[in-house]
């Protein structure tokens, strides 16, 4: 008999964002969406009203949406949603949510049982902007590509929200990473900043990462920058 280990209650369920999604998904286009089957069969059938509903749902800032939602819906690859859409990623992934405070935790971080930090929505968003002042005075703009060779960690989530604020591109990879996987990677974006860290830790050891750094900048003609940040 497949019975499932653990299933929430009817309490539980109501109070989930799918089923506040499902009851707004309802009430703007006038039809009934008793459950998540119906949700899917709406997103296949009616793929422009789904997708206003969760732009819409999720709070999604744009400086403008455009007109069109759905192009080429019949061509997979090949279809393009919102094609004339102008938003930033950044802009919306640093707004704090509604009744959140500034002081509010928005970053807890540990690093193994070495490093432990803890950033609020407020010095996040100085960070960021600072480093994305750094960005634009290095001459990285829209179109230029940052790489990141760094951990899983704070500096690398707002060295990629600085990017992608003033419309540069990010790519990244782990530390762990050798040189050749690095540079297939980074060696055909031609990036213009690399961010790293002068190591990291894996399971309770400090590994160090400069060496591999040296040889890495050294075949990246394209960079103007090199930030390595302290960590280990």
């Amino acid at each position: 008999m497949n019975t499932p280990l653990w299933q929430p209650s009817e309490d539980r369920i109501a109070l989930t964002n799918m089923t506040a999604f499902m009851a707004a998904v309802a009430q703007r286009w006038g039809i009934d969406v008793p459950d998540t089957d119906a949700l899917h069969r709406f997103s296949i059938t009616e793929r422009e009203k789904f997708w206003q509903s969760v732009i819409d749902f999720a709070d999604i800032r744009a400086e403008s949406w455009g007109d069109r939602v759905l192009v080429d819906s019949d061509k997979m690859p090949g279809a393009k949603w919102f094609p004339d859409a102008r938003l930033n990623f950044a802009h919306n992934m640093l707004r704090r949510p509604d009744g959140v405070d500034a002081d509010a935790e928005a970053m807890v971080f540990r690093g193994e049982d070495v490093v432990q930090r803890r950033l609020t929505f407020s010095d996040v968003q100085a960070r960021v902007s600072v480093l994305a002042q750094a960005l634009a005075d290095a001459e990285v703009g829209v179109g230029d590509r940052v790489a990141g060779y760094l951990p899983n960690m704070p500096e690398t989530i707002i060295a990629m929200l600085a990017t992608t604020s003033i419309g540069a591109v990010w790519s990244s990879c782990s530390p762990d990473f050798g040189v050749k996987g690095v540079m297939d990677r980074f060696g055909q974006i031609e990036p213009k900043v690399l961010f790293t860290a002068n190591g990291y830790f894996y399971n309770g050891k400090a590994h160090d990462s400069l060496d591999r750094i040296a040889e890495i900048t050294a075949q990246l003609d394209s960079l103007k920058r090199i930030v390595v940040g302290p960590y280990t």
